[in-house]
This record gives structure tokens, C-alpha cells and sequence, in this order.
């Protein structure tokens, strides 16, 4: 970057002496400017044009108005830059628009401020010379990037990565961040332009300060030593002779083309003259022509100033004169007066040099004009240095941090793995603070990765061991009851396969989330649990129940709700235990309200125990029990889609019906896998 910055400030100082040479009236300052902005980025910009101005200003104290303007055409390039339109016709003549108005403005703003007068023929001339100017320089860069290949200028970007550099898109996604109020970066922003301008603006108030004073006082020393020198080329033998014969005196005219000589060898000194005090005012001996005022002529008496006060009797008594700074038409000045004295110490007249500080005032201004456009430009340098620096090891960084752990994901182990690999990628590396927090996170990433897999791994274990449990519970409650079979495991298959159908008609979708078909499945072989409470005479009479008995079964489903509830008052928040309570309570309501235990009707029913009613009845049918023989699976089919719409909720019972083909193969599935555990009961083996 370094040598790039030295070899583009060579560019733009050949430019200047080239046009110098020429004798062209353009400038050509910049182009070293625009090529460092165009292929590097703002900070090489403004580095190159900020030292380009300060060179020349050692020959050319003018070129230090410019800084400023240098430093906000590398601006201006970077940002047309980084549009992207410098690859395009439109965009350089935007640029090269932008580039001679900035440059226009700004020198209209300087002449104002110098004071120099603005015509519309110098506006228009200043106008065109710019634009020629700047089209020049745009037209030499945008041959170099047509040039230079690609490659060459992605190696000449000055950037800083403290890590794994990011693409394009991952730039702009890291700096789209959201912010709540406002950005670090801005704060930091804020923070640094507060402390530049405070030091700043007491620097250059100390500065006007010092610079006035001092140059005052030099001013004033180096008319004391002009008068004292004035003083001692007057004969003061003469100076009465001189008043009253003038010209014409022997000798007069030889003082005062000395004294012509002293004022036109002076451009500070504003008035020379040589005047004898008297009570009636000053009497004319010398007073040397300016431009502006011709001087008075010998003998001339002219009042003494006002702003003489006190000074006036020392005056005419012939002593020591401090300066004095007197407002009147000749302007305001400061005058130093040195007596004249004869051969007995005596003060024959007063030797004067004026100091105009109108001329002391417009250097002060040229002198703070010239510090403040250099305060500007190394405010906008240092802010660049600053932004750039914060940018590299602070907001990317924490942004690039940010983004990451946003996109964290912990729905796998590819997931998790994803997570750490997307924290290790970023590889950042500023060697402070911000780096331990990086060295933080990723352990922490690491850290969760394990602990998450640990608990997967647990959590698995424990749900296949709650889900065991309840098989266990199941059997042990089935067992009691001789015909059953594996009447839980078979519902709990088929509510998987009514689950599964129904999503795909697109029925009851906002209720058959992932979640709730998990409970429902899983929780499924408890829907009889409260049969547990049933004597075991009434479960396994051979006959029809009478009309007591079946009173005493229909309690089956109220006493497993009150079980399920007993557990979830100690897991209250057990989705899959309310699950559970609704299969074990309302699996024998029906569609048109004539079930039981509550006499529920259409959707006032829950979901899960609608969907077990119909795995419930069609199970029943197919198997064989105590009290009856098993139906075909067409027959059970049939009397399912009869009972549709009465029985059972329609939607559900069609579901089933469209999935025959899956409901057969878990009823030949349990056939079969009964036969072969050596099972001596005659089974009627579905059609």
C-alpha cells in the first residue's frame, strides 16, 4: 500500500509539473488521487491526495487550500467505485460531472473566503478548466482499469482481514446487521470526531491567539526599527528649514527619495512620514506617497488623532512614544514614533512608520484559513485510518461472530457439526480482546455440540424407555383380558396410518403436526389402561355382558383418565400424557353424540380419540374374542364405511379406508407374527 501511495503521489506531481512546463490551464493533481481511490480504496485516496497538497505546499503555500478538495475527490471515486459504475460509459461521465462541480465549488468557497472577487466570466473559466480537467483524469484512469487485468487490481485492494476474508455478499450480510438503536461502528465514529474536533478547535484557538500576538508584536518591532532608521536619515538642523521652505530646501529632496527607497523596500510598512509636534497639531516635514493617499506637503498641519489621549502631552513635550493604534480615515493602523533629537538631546520632531492591521488581520485569516482546510484534511485522514481500522478488527469481527451464532441450528448432528465448522471458518485472529471472545465462542460452539449430542443421546434413551415402559403397562393390562392379542400394538399402527393419510388429503393439517402424531402413537396403547380397574369376570365372560356388566365396563375410560391424570399432575406439562388422557377417555364416543362415557359428538370429540375409535372397532372386528369370532378384513372394511358419519368422524374413517392396503399388512403382520411365537389358539387369518 506503501509503495503504491508513493508512486501514485509521483503520478500526480508529474501532472502538476507537466501542465507547469506546458503552460496548459488545467491541473492534472489528481490523477494519482482517483487511480489509488479506484483501484485500492478511500484510505490509499486519501493518503495519496493529502500528501500530494502538503508536498506542493512546501514551494506553494496556495496549494494548502486544496487539501481538503484532494481528500474528497478519493471519496467520491471509492464511492463511485464501489457502485460498480466505474465499469460503465454513464458512470464516468457521472464521475467526471461530480469531479469538476466538487472541484468548482470549492474554489468559489476559498476566493470568498480570500476575498478576491468573482465575475461570471472567472465562474464560467473556473467551470470549464475543471471539467477538462477531471475528464482528463478520468479518461487516463479508465484506460489503466481497462488495461490492467483483473487479477492485478484485486491485488492492489488495500484490506486489512483480521480473519478469513469474507465474499461480497457475505460484506454486505455482516454489515446489514440490525442494531437496536445504534451501530458500534457509529458510536466509535461518534467518539473519535468528538475528540478530534475538541483537540482541534483548541488548537486552532491557541493557534489564532499565538499568531496574532506574535505577529503583532513582530510588526510592530519591525516598524520601530523602519522609524528608528527613518529617524536617523534626518538632519535635525534642517527640519525647520524644511517646514518652511519645502522642495525647494538644500537637501530635501535627497532625505526623501531615501525614504521613498525605505517604504517601497517595505511591503508591511503602510505610512512613512517625519512630523513635528506642535500645540496646534502635526506639522508636515516628510510624508512619503502610497498607491492609495499622496502625502501631505511640507509645512502641512494636520489635527492630532484623538486616540492619541494622554500620549499627546508627551508628544509635545518631546518624549518616548509608545506605540499607538489609532481607527480613522487612513484605516486602521498602528503607529510607532521615534523622536528626532539635535546635538542638546532635544526633540526636534517624530519620526513615523504606520503598520496597517487590516494587512495583520487578512494574513491571520489566510494563516487560519490554510490551518483549518489542513485540520480537515487530516480529520478526514484520521477518520479514514480510524473507520478502516474499527472496520478490520472490531465490526467485522463482532458481525462476522454475530452472523454465525444466528445461524446456528440444532436439529441434527450435521447441524451441530455445521455450527462449529461455521465458527472455525472465520479464523480471527486481532490478537486482543475481541479475539478471546472469538477463542469464547468457539469453545463454547464446541462445548454445546457435545453436550447437546450427549443430551440427544439421552433423551433417546429415555423415550425409548418411557415408550418400553408403557408397552410393558399395556401388556400387563391386556393380559388380563384372554382375547385381546396385540390389540395396543396394532392400534398404535394404525393411528400412525390414519395420521399419515389424513396429511395427505389434507385434513385436520393445522392439528397434525409432528409433535402431536408422536403422542398420539406413542401413547396410543394406553387408551385401555383403565381396564385395569374391570373385574376379571366381566373381561373375560365368554357370553354377552349383561346390562350391569357393560356399565361396569363403559368405566374402563373415565377410570384410565384418572390414572393418566394422577401421572400428570406430577408432569404437568406432558403434551404427550394429555394425549394419552384423551385416548383413554373418549375412545368410545361416536360421531352423533350416542357414545360414551360423555355422549360427545362431531369435533367436540378430540382428534386422537376419533382416530382411535376407528383403529379401536376395526381391530375388534378382525380378531377373535372370547365372546365371539373374528370378521373378514373386507367385512370389518365394510362395516367401517357404513358407520362412517354415525360411528365414526367421516374424514377419519375415509383416511382409513384409502390406506387398505397398509391397514392389511399390519393385520397379516400380527397374524403371522402370532402364529410363530408358538400361539395354540385358532386365529381366523384375514381375507
Amino acid at each position: 500500500m506503501l509503495l503504491v501511495c508513493v508512486v501514485c503521489i509521483l503520478i500526480n506531481m508529474g501532472g502538476v509539473q507537466l501542465v507547469g512546463a506546458l503552460e496548459w490551464p488545467f491541473y492534472l493533481d489528481c490523477v494519482g488521487t482517483v487511480i489509488a481511490a479506484a483501484m485500492c480504496g478511500y484510505l490509499p485516496g486519501i493518503i495519496v491526495g493529502l500528501f500530494t497538497n502538503l508536498i506542493k505546499g512546501i514551494s506553494d503555500t496556495e496549494s494548502l487550500y486544496y487539501v481538503v478538495v484532494n481528500a474528497l475527490v478519493a471519496l467520491i471515486v471509492y464511492w463511485f467505485r464501489k457502485k460498480g459504475w466505474l465499469k460503465k460509459p454513464q458512470g464516468l461521465l457521472g464521475l467526471i460531472f461530480a469531479l469538476a462541480v466538487l472541484g468548482w465549488l470549492y474554489w468559489i468557497v476559498i476566493t470568498l473566503v480570500m476575498g478576491d472577487p468573482l465575475t461570471e466570466e472567472s465562474l464560467w473559466e473556473s467551470f470549464m478548466i475543471e471539467l477538462a480537467d477531471k475528464g482528463i483524469t478520468v479518461f487516463i484512469v479508465s484506460i489503466l482499469l481497462f488495461v490492467l487485468p483483473k487479477r492485478f487490481q484485486r491485488f492492489l485492494e488495500f484490506r486489512g482481514w483480521q480473519q478469513k476474508p469474507l465474499s461480497e455478499e457475505e460484506n454486505k450480510a455482516v454489515k446489514r446487521g440490525q442494531n437496536r438503536k445504534m451501530s458500534l461502528r457509529t458510536k466509535l465514529m461518534l467518539l473519535l470526531s468528538l475528540v478530534f474536533v475538541t483537540m482541534g478547535v483548541a488548537s486552532l484557538l491557541i493557534s489564532a491567539f499565538l499568531y496574532r500576538d506574535y505577529t503583532q508584536k513582530e510588526n510592530v518591532d519591525f516598524a520601530k526599527g523602519t522609524s528608528q532608521m527613518v529617524a536617523n536619515m534626518i538632519d535635525p538642523n534642517k527640519v525647520d528649514e524644511y517646514i518652511a521652505i519645502g522642495e525647494d530646501a538644500p537637501g530635501y529632496l535627497e532625505t526623501k527619495q531615501r525614504l521613498i527607497n525605505v517604504k517601497e523596500s517595505n511591503s508591511v510598512i503602510e505610512f512613512i512620514y517625519v512630523y513635528k509636534a506642535e500645540p496646534d497639531g502635526f506639522h508636515v516635514v516628510f510624508d512619503i506617497d502610497t498607491e492609495e493617499y499622496p502625502g501631505d506637503p511640507p509645512g502641512y498641519v494636520t489635527e492630532i488623532n484623538e486616540e492619541y489621549g494622554d500620549t499627546r502631552m508627551k508628544l509635545l513635550a518631546g518624549e518616548e512614544i509608545e506605540p499607538v493604534e489609532t481607527i480613522d480615515r487612513w484605516g486602521h493602523l498602528i503607529t510607532v514614533l521615534t523622536p528626532v533629537r539635535d546635538a542638546d538631546g532635544n526633540t526636534v520632531c517624530y519620526a513615523g512608520a504606520d503598520i496597517s492591521m487590516t494587512t495583520i488581520y487578512q494574513n491571520e485569516r489566510d494563516f487560519l484559513t490554510k490551518l483549518i482546510l489542513l485540520f480537515i484534511g487530516f480529520f478526514i485522514l484520521s477518520m479514514a485510518v480510524a473507520m478502516w481500522i474499527s472496520d478490520y478488527n472490531i465490526i467485522l469481527p463482532i458481525n462476522s461472530m454475530a452472523v454465525s451464532a444466528s445461524k446456528f441450528a440444532y436439529d441434527d448432528e450435521d447441524a451441530l457439526g455445521d455450527n462449529v465448522e461455521r465458527i472455525r471458518e472465520l479464523d480471527i485472529h486481532t490478537g486482543d480482546e475481541i479475539e478471546n471472545m472469538y477463542q469464547a465462542l468457539s469453545k463454547t460452539t464446541e462445548d454445546s455440540e457435545h453436550y447437546v449430542t450427549a443430551l440427544r443421546t439421552k433423551t433417546e434413551t429415555i423415550s425409548q424407555m418411557q415408550n418400553a415402559l408403557i408397552m410393558v403397562l399395556a401388556d400387563m393390562v391386556e393380559s388380563r383380558d384372554e382375547s385381546t392379542g396385540d390389540h395396543v400394538r396394532k392400534t398404535a399402527a394404525y393411528t400412525r396410518i390414519i395420521m399419515e393419510r389424513l396429511k395427505k388429503l389434507g385434513y385436520y393439517t393445522d392439528q397434525l403436526t409432528d409433535e402431536f402424531m408422536y403422542n398420539v402413537e406413542n401413547s396410543a396403547p394406553l387408551h385401555d389402561i383403565g381396564k385395569i380397574a374391570v373385574s376379571d369376570m366381566i373381561l373375560n365372560k365368554p357370553g354377552k355382558l349383561t346390562e350391569e356388566e357393560f356399565e361396569l365396563m363403559k368405566r374402563h375410560t373415565t377410570a384410565g383418565a384418572e390414572i393418566i391424570e394422577q401421572v400428570i399432575s406430577t408432569v404437568p406439562d406432558s403434551a404427550y400424557l394429555r394425549e394419552a388422557k384423551n385416548l383413554a377417555e373418549y375412545h368410545h364416543e361416536k360421531w352423533n353424540g350416542k357414545g360414551y362415557p360423555h355422549g360427545l359428538s362431531g369435533e367436540e370429540i378430540p382428534l386422537s380419540a376419533r382416530i382411535m375409535a376407528v383403529a379401536d372397532v376395526f381391530d375388534a372386528l378382525v380378531s377373535e374374542r372370547c365372546y365371539k369370532k373374528a370378521f373378514s378384513f373386507d367385512d370389518a372394511m365394510d362395516i367401517i364405511q357404513t358407520d362412517a358419519g354415525s360411528h365414526f368422524d367421516p374424514k377419519v374413517a375415509e383416511a382409513f379406508l384409502s390406506a387398505e392396503l397398509e391397514v392389511r399388512q399390519v393385520a397379516e403382520h400380527f397374524t403371522v407374527y402370532k402364529v410363530t411365537k408358538g400361539q395354540t389358539e385358532t386365529l381366523r387369518k384375514p381375507q
